[in-house]
């Protein structure tokens, strides 16, 4: 695989991306008053680390971006890498969903690329995913 990216230019994009999302998780730390400190940070953390972790991985990508890329996420890097189990997959998910829930609320995505997040993180955890009958 060949980067368009000099290493220089891959960490300052980086950069660029994490102070843009600094903002974005302000706003999602907003929309969660009212529920625990334990449970706003749980998300905070699991969306951080799809979003400034993941998404940052391999190629600096937004979180706009990263909508793309939930699927193969939560049904292969988190259970191979992550070593998740089917109820941290579910966290995770939730998470996830939460934080783009937030985004599309603030017109940060549109109701159609959540509507198709959705649909995504559905059959991803759903008892009957044969993925996970492997």
């Amino acid at each position: 695989m060949e980067y368009e990216y000099t290493l220089e230019e891959f960490e300052k994009k980086c950069d660029e991306i994490r102070s843009t999302n600094q903002e974005l998780f302000r706003l999602f730390e907003a929309d969660m008053r009212g529920l625990s400190e334990k449970t706003i940070r749980r998300h905070l953390e699991n969306a951080d680390f799809y979003i400034n972790g993941y998404l940052l991985l391999h190629e600096p990508l937004t979180m706009e971006k990263g909508l793309n890329s939930v699927s193969i996420f939560l049904d292969d890097y988190y259970m191979r890498k992550c070593a998740g189990t089917e109820g941290t997959r579910k966290e995770m998910a939730a998470s996830i969903k939460k934080f783009y829930r937030c985004m599309k609320d603030h017109g940060k995505i549109s109701e159609e690329d959540f509507a198709i997040l959705c649909d995504d993180i559905r059959e991803i955890t759903s008892e009957r995913n044969p993925a996970w009958e492997e």
